[in-house]
């Protein structure tokens, strides 16, 4: 896999290509985004709501955000049962919390508050690495409930056995090729991040204490495992921020992060237009996907939930062509950042034949370093998706810019 790393107009692209120059991974953070994804905040409460069981909390800035019961713990511990969030969180209460869901308005009224467009919180704080989730309210280490494999849980329950000294770490997949000192040293790491933090729990008025992982660092981790075989980067403040992530997290990949700028091109959009990768994000734009066998996917994103068609081309094995749509959709769902409830309907098979599909979905979404899940088949043959994003889809990223020569009309 090549990452291309771009900074457009301030906004952060990083796409990850394979060797047929197809994009894999998208990753986009627009210059206008305030509140990110994995970032925390000492907050103040500013009110309690108890029809929502929600407390509504100021992050600073004028920027707010809403907390769960579910998403409250007190002393790392989730909250009793039978509580109601008034009875342990109070108005004016100073807390730590994590960007769960994040939302960036342009501006912030009661009507917006009661829409529930406000970036959703956790006091359930995650730090990301490469191999390793650390949750310092966690007292044991466990493998990543997204890995399903029996043989990989297997390996990675024996290499946990390894990881003296330290409680709280996850691990990700990607750490079934890593070596054990490397693990036990990420995780260290990121408990010296959190003792930092806590430095700051004595904080009197709200304010940022870190943001959460850009662009470039939410590529470089996802691909963890040995696939990445070079980093293009543009600018050259870029490429020293890659350098020092790498130098902390990724070691193995510093020899592969080469500065490559791309001035003057006809797009402006750099390493994109060299490498032939404008036709694919137009694409994208499109909520139709040509198929090699000459069948198609439509993509139509309602209210509720995400609607999917596939229809069928020149090719008459219905089977074949379903499978190719089932790659497919996994990719387009990574790539545009589609979550949520997502209805497929394939094209016409015998009941026999919807396992295979569900399991070419299942084996598909392997990639997709968020849960994905294919649920099964209704009634009426239509395959139950779910998916959890993390950031906001690829359609809304794109709106909250501007973007030159017809790529957003």
């Amino acid at each position: 896999m090549d990452v291309l790393i771009e900074d457009l107009d301030g906004s952060l692209w990083c796409v990850a290509k394979d060797k047929k120059n197809r994009i894999q991974n998208l990753e986009i953070d627009p210059y206008t985004e305030i509140i990110r994804w994995g970032s925390i905040y000492m907050a103040k409460i500013i009110r309690i709501d108890a029809s929502q069981n929600a407390a509504f909390v100021d992050l600073g800035h004028g920027f707010e955000g809403i907390l769960y019961l579910k998403d409250v713990r007190l002393d790392g511990k989730p909250s009793p049962k039978g509580k109601k969030i008034g009875q342990v969180l109070t108005a004016g209460q100073m807390i730590m919390v994590q960007v769960k869901t994040p939302h960036n308005p342009t501006g912030q009224d009661e009507e917006t508050i009661e829409a529930g467009k406000l970036s959703r919180l956790s006091m359930d704080i995650a730090l990301q690495g490469r191999y390793v989730i650390y949750t310092p309210f966690s007292d044991e280490n466990r493998i990543s409930k997204r890995i399903t494999d029996k043989d990989l849980r297997k390996n990675l329950k024996a290499m946990l056995k390894d990881v003296k000294g330290l409680e709280g770490c996850i691990l990700r997949s990607s750490a079934a090729n890593c070596q054990t000192d490397m693990l036990t040293r990420e995780c260290k790491i990121l408990k010296a991040i959190w003792d930092s933090l806590l430095e700051y729990d004595g904080e009197a008025e709200p304010t940022l204490l870190m943001l959460g992982p850009n662009a470039m660092q939410r590529t470089l981790a996802d691909l963890a495992g040995g696939r990445i075989q070079s980093i293009s980067v543009a600018t050259m403040d870029i490429f020293e921020e890659t350098e020092e992530w790498c130098d902390l997290f990724a070691p193995d990949l510093m020899t592969k992060i080469e500065p490559r700028a791309a001035e003057n091109t006809r797009t402006g959009m750099g390493l994109f237009e060299i490498h032939d990768l404008i036709g694919q994000f137009e694409g994208l734009l499109k909520p139709y996907i040509l198929l090699r066998s000459g069948g198609s996917v439509i993509i139509e994103p309602t209210t509720a939930m995400t609607v999917i068609d596939v229809n069928s081309g020149a090719d008459k094995n219905t089977m074949n062509a379903n499978l190719e749509a089932a790659k497919e959709i996994a990719r387009q769902l990574r790539i545009r950042n589609i979550g949520g409830i997502i209805m497929a309907d394939f094209i016409n098979m015998k009941k026999v034949d919807e396992k295979k599909i569900v399991e070419a979905l299942e084996k598909a979404f392997v990639e997709d370093p968020c849960t994905t899940k294919c649920h099964g088949v209704t009634e009426l043959g239509i395959f139950e998706i779910s998916r959890q994003r993390r950031t906001p889809t690829l359609e809304e990223k794109l709106i909250m810019f501007e973007m030159d020569d017809g790529l957003v009309e």
